[in-house]
């Protein structure tokens, strides 16, 4: 039962190939600051290129580029990309229907997930792969983690 890692992974992708400006990077490369086998990250950037967000220039030299601005690169366009699945899954067996909560709690989970998907997508369509670059650069300027959020009050 994980969490797929895929799109945290893919994030980490295309903001270290926005950063490069145009350079093409190696999947060696990539999988070197991801810190995860090279083959793993062609099959994610196989995932990227075939939703747009990614192109390869082949050659010496060559290597995966954004094929958009990053500023047109949402994170909901990310997470489509890579994570085709819903956030939450149901049973895969069908619960006991002589059970009162085995008959219902399909059809009430459905509509509490639903409604967490769509809160996640909502939030997602805001954030841009700039925001993401952004945020690590102004992160390592500082010295401090971004991802830390600070309870106000």
């Amino acid at each position: 039962m994980n969490t797929s890692s895929r799109f945290a992974f893919a994030v980490h992708v295309l903001a270290l190939l926005s950063l490069q400006e145009g350079v093409p990077l190696s999947s060696d490369v990539i999988a070197g600051s991801v810190n995860t086998n090279p083959a793993l990250i062609r099959r994610l950037l196989s995932m990227l290129a075939a939703a747009g967000l990614t192109t390869s220039q082949l050659g010496a030299g060559g290597g995966a580029l954004l094929a958009r601005e990053p500023s047109s690169i949402t994170l909901l366009d990310v997470y489509r990309a890579v994570d085709d699945a819903q956030l939450f899954a149901l049973h895969r067996e069908a619960p006991n229907p002589a059970c009162l909560v085995g008959r219902h709690i399909q059809g009430v989970l459905t509509d509490y997930i639903g409604d967490a998907q769509r809160a996640m997508e909502a939030s997602l369509v805001t954030r841009t792969l700039t925001d993401v670059t952004a945020d690590v650069l102004r992160s390592e300027a500082s010295g401090q983690p971004v991802g830390v959020r600070q309870a106000s009050g």
